[in-house]
């Protein structure tokens, strides 16, 4: 099953788009499912029928689904407390009730994710849309399975699981039973359902697409979000450029165009660019979407959203390995490299990420970093303790 996760600037008309993508496919005869999150319907008022904790068809082809973020969470709740259930009551804590629970922050996207695996998983549509949330949230709810997972594995390792078989054993000795059994299943099962949505956003059939408008803030959004894309392994598809003015405007709105057209002009170099014209209103219904004619629907670019970072050995040459990750409109005095172990800390602008290294650069160490044509590359070392003498 093909993925477009489409993500934009506040305002920018990224549900629009999404819906609008969603509905050009299922006219096209592709079974599609549009989902979101969002608190409010509004997706459900851009497609003129409203969406539930329950998928809706709202046309040919086309399902619409906005999990429920707090029934949700409820439910993670009620399974936690049973779960738990010996544990409180040895400690005498009260059990709240699912009538008296409101969702913690996070809820609705952890809901998301979990929505988004489960329709991967279901193959029950040819296609599936997703409307993130804002650029800045989508990020981190992009980033959140592999930062779960590395804290579930750091907190809780999986080899401490090897004296499971002694447990009951010191529980019937204690005379309670011990914690730790369900815990460790717990964080097991947390465990294998991030690694669903990760081999999700990492599939070849899933892409990233960027909407905004064209102009200055614009712009802005796009760079700093290709950045932030990049240094998780990504790049975007395509950015669709939204409400685009007609040629030929006067007074006022001829400075727009002209700041429009700008901008176009510098996005077509590095981005495959899709443009949408603006409706002179704000798109309802199926009408609407429609005639926005929004291009590329079931056409993704060439290129996958996924970004490799090969290590080049050079070790003949130089006798040095050269990890390339591509950090496209980095800046070097926003870059900052920290090796810590096995693995390595990487920050650009306000964005950071912490991955494992690979097992050739582990017996390595780090001899120096350049930033060269929104590339960043690090020269390794090896280690003469740790790495196999020629003879």
């Amino acid at each position: 099953m093909r993925t477009i996760l489409i993500t934009g600037p506040g305002g920018s008309g990224r549900t629009t788009i999404a819906a609008a993508t969603a509905l050009a496919a299922a006219r096209a005869s592709t079974r599609t499912l549009v989902l979101s999150a969002d608190r409010t319907d509004t997706l459900g008022a851009v497609l003129g029928a409203a969406t539930g904790a329950a998928p809706v068809t709202v046309a040919p082809n086309l399902t619409a689904w906005r999990p429920d973020a707090a029934a949700g969470f409820r439910d993670d709740l009620t399974s936690f407390q049973e779960r738990a259930a010996n544990v409180l009551d040895l400690l005498g804590a009260s059990r709240l009730d699912a009538e008296e629970v409101t969702p913690l922050p996070g809820a609705e996207e952890l809901t998301l994710l979990r929505a988004l695996r489960d329709a991967a998983l279901a193959e029950a549509h040819d296609l599936l849309v997703v409307d993130l949330p804002p650029i800045t949230e989508a990020l981190a709810l992009l980033a959140l399975p592999e930062e779960l997972r590395r804290y579930l594995r750091r907190l809780l390792p999986p080899e401490r699981q090897a004296a499971r078989a002694l447990r009951p054993v010191l529980g019937r000795l204690a005379g309670i039973p011990m914690p730790s059994e369900w815990l460790y299943e717990t964080a097991a099962r947390w465990d294998t359902e991030l690694g669903a949505v990760e081999a999700v956003l990492a599939d070849r059939d899933t892409v990233v697409r960027l909407v905004a408008e064209p102009g200055q803030a614009g712009a802005d959004a796009v760079r700093s979000a290709s950045l932030a894309l990049a240094l998780r392994g990504l790049r975007p598809d395509s950015v669709v450029a939204n409400r685009v003015l007609p040629e030929g405007a006067h007074g006022w709105l001829a400075g727009l165009v002209a700041q429009q057209r700008k901008a176009l002009e510098e996005w077509q170099e590095p981005y495959h660019v899709r443009t949408v014209a603006h409706l002179g209103r704000d798109p309802r219904g199926t009408d609407d979407l429609a005639a926005l004619a929004v291009p590329g629907a079931l056409d993704v670019n060439d290129t996958t959203s996924t970004v490799e970072w090969p290590v080049v050995d050079r070790l003949a040459d130089d006798g040095v390995l050269v990890w390339h990750i591509p950090l496209p409109g980095a800046i070097r005095d926003d870059l900052d490299l920290i090796r810590r172990g096995d693995e390595l800390v990487v920050a650009a602008s306000q964005f950071r990420r912490i991955v494992p290294l690979p097992s050739v650069l582990r017996r390595c160490t780090v001899e120096g970093a350049a930033l060269r044509g929104g590339e960043l590359r690090i020269r390794f070392v090896p280690d003469p303790d740790l790495w196999p003498q020629r003879p």
